[in-house]
């Protein structure tokens, strides 16, 4: 077979900057810039099926809720759609926020810049933006233009504006204002760029007050972000009268990098950032204008724009775009604030655990470990941020169970209960609603109810018989140090047993008391906290156990507004989890109550020698 030539020898390198002593990258970015959205413009013509007039206008309505002061709503010269919405906008009393600027775009063509400008009779703030592309390649190619014609051609263009808008007295009644692209910026010569430009600001007469906007396009991305900036620095370095600028950037998504080269050319001394809702756009896209903003948040600088309700903003702009937000997407994408990770939940849950400790400090700055942006800032609650699957480890179960049960699990119960999890979402070979989760908790540990094991009455009691010395007379006797007897009634696997033990306290007096019936249990490790506050405060409790003579450990939990009654609850549910584990070796044989004339076998199903005898 033949070998192939190296497609890599058909491209040539892109040329870096000849600029010395840079200094955008010493910057940093401490403002928001001003913002231009293009999604009914440069957005809607790169969709397959473009917005009809009622999606536009909802659109736009969105725009200027966000907090947009600057829109393109269309290419007017382009189709009788786009005219026809432009007036609808401005014939629509109350349509346009009187903050609100429209932009409409036009080719450098008098007829159609003539049309564009008629698009824009009667409006309060309007933005006339023409282009013409500037790099050797189009105006080689497509044009058969010299820099000397581009430059005419340019300045003819402007002064036309300028004679149908600013200069004429019957459109006295709209602020109007005006932008220039050389198209293909990111490919033209510098120093054409500039030369470019000054003719047109010479052409227009801006004013500090009212400045000329320069937008410089990536139109197609072709280096690295920081020859972008380079271009952007050394254009805001070279161009005469700075101050009568706004330098606006335009970058597109070829390579990738839209917003990373949009944050560095901010940087190199832009004014100003066009582009889209999640980076629709001709190709890979305008620059995402919602990456953007919210990159600014976790800077500590107010983007300006509220996207305090995400997930809104995405259900229209999917609705009117007719396409999806990868759930990947920064910030908007269904998964971004999701942790499927063992590692990460846990890193998380600590980091939520964290910020309760220090939720009134001074200085309590966001900091969770993997989620830069606080959920709830974009609409979104924390039962999101940990979902579980198949990957996921402890913390994400214990994670689920805080939040819908309000529980704090130890760490050997996390261990635990997120082997039931595992097991159980690799057997369904997907992913774990937090219903289904809490559900399995409630069931592995009984909360509801337990089936096996249950107290019907019960009291603790101090054991007087085990007393030193009888009471002083006239004195209460001291019971603080005797040992405790639980004497009661438990209900085991629907019977009921009257039992009686003694112990230290509640939880080992019912331990003695139900070896009585063969449920020889070992407490190894006990934890509680409270749940809710006030009068409604409950108690949890968590209770590790192992059967006598194996070193199987299982958990139990209980939950009950009294404590003491919390822990004999968890105990019985440690129980019932042991016999389904590793059945207690007494159980294979008969015991004889003497309470009772029948025996009660724990498992039937599983213990084939237990039968009936009497006493």
């Amino acid at each position: 077979m033949p070998m192939l030539k190296d497609p890599s020898t058909k491209y040539k390198r892109f040329p870096p900057i000849n600029l010395p002593n840079r200094q955008w990258p010493d910057k940093t970015i401490d403002k928001a810039p001003r913002w231009l959205a293009t999604d009914l413009r440069d957005g809607n013509q790169s969709l397959v099926d473009p917005m009809n007039g009622d999606q536009k206008w909802r659109y736009f309505q969105m725009l200027c809720e966000l907090g947009y002061k600057e829109i393109e709503v269309s290419f007017p010269s382009a189709s009788q759609t786009d005219f026809d919405f432009t007036r609808r906008l401005i014939e629509t009393p109350g349509a346009i926020p009187d903050d609100v600027w429209l932009q409409v775009l036009s080719p450098c063509r008098e007829d159609l810049i003539r049309r564009t400008v008629e698009s824009l009779k009667g409006a309060k703030k309007a933005i006339v933006h023409i282009y013409l592309a500037t790099s050797e390649c189009f105006r080689r190619i497509v044009f058969g233009f010299t820099e000397d014609e581009s430059v005419a051609l340019a300045s003819k263009c402007a002064a036309l504006v300028k004679s149908l808008t600013k200069d004429d007295p019957s459109q006295a009644g709209t602020e109007w204002a005006f932008e220039f692209s050389p198209e293909t910026f990111s490919d033209s010569s510098p120093e054409f760029v500039v030369r470019i430009c000054d003719a047109v600001k010479a052409a227009w007469g801006p004013t500090v007050e009212n400045p000329i906007i320069f937008n410089l396009p990536a139109t197609v991305e072709m280096s690295t972000p920081n020859v972008y900036a380079d271009q952007i620095e050394y254009f805001c370095r070279n161009i005469t009268e700075r101050e009568k600028i706004c330098v606006s950037l335009h970058p597109h998504n070829d390579r990738g990098c839209a917003v990373a080269a949009a944050e560095l050319a901010v940087m190199a001394g832009a004014d100003r950032v066009e582009g889209c809702l999640f980076g629709n756009g001709e190709r890979t896209g305008n620059v995402d204008l919602v990456t953007l903003a919210l990159n600014l948040y976790t800077q500590g600088i107010s983007p300006k724009i509220d996207f305090s309700d995400l997930a809104k903003v995405i259900k229209l702009v999917e609705e009117c775009n007719k396409i999806e937000i990868h759930p990947r997407a920064p910030y908007g994408g269904s998964l971004v604030v999701c942790a499927f990770s063992g590692s990460h939940q846990d890193a998380i849950k600590k980091g939520f655990q964290a910020r309760e400790k220090t939720a009134k400090s001074s200085d309590d700055y966001w900091q969770v470990p993997y989620l830069p942006l606080d959920p709830k800032d974009i609409g979104r609650d924390y039962q999101a941020v940990i979902r579980v699957n198949s990957q996921s480890g402890k913390g994400g179960a214990a994670w689920i169970i805080q939040q819908h049960l309000h529980l704090d699990m130890p760490r050997g119960l996390q261990v635990a209960f997120s082997k039931v999890v595992q097991r159980i979402a690799d057997e369904r070979g997907r992913e774990l609603l937090p219903t289904e989760i809490t559900e399995l908790f409630q069931e592995t540990y009984f909360l509801s109810k337990n089936p096996r094991f249950s107290i019907v009455d019960y009291s603790i009691t101090p054991d007087r018989s085990s007393s030193p010395a009888p009471p002083v007379p006239g004195k209460t006797q001291d019971t603080m140090n005797l040992m405790r007897v639980f004497d009661g009634v438990v209900a085991i696997d629907g019977q009921e047993h009257k039992l009686r033990g003694r112990g230290n306290g509640p939880i080992s007096s019912l331990a003695n008391a139900l070896r009585t019936v063969g449920v020889d249990l070992d407490v190894q490790d006990y934890k509680e906290h409270a749940v809710g506050r006030g009068r409604e405060v409950k108690a949890a409790t968590y209770i590790e156990c192992t059967a006598a003579g194996t070193e199987d450990k299982v958990w139990g939990v209980g939950l009950h507004g009294d404590v003491v009654q919390s822990s004999m609850i968890a105990l019985l549910s440690a129980a019932s989890n042991v016999s389904h584990s590793q059945p207690f070796p007494q159980l294979y044989e008969t015991v004889v109550l003497t309470s009772f004339a029948t025996l009660v076998c724990l498992e039937p199903p599983r213990i084939s020698r237990c039968h009936r005898i009497c006493s």
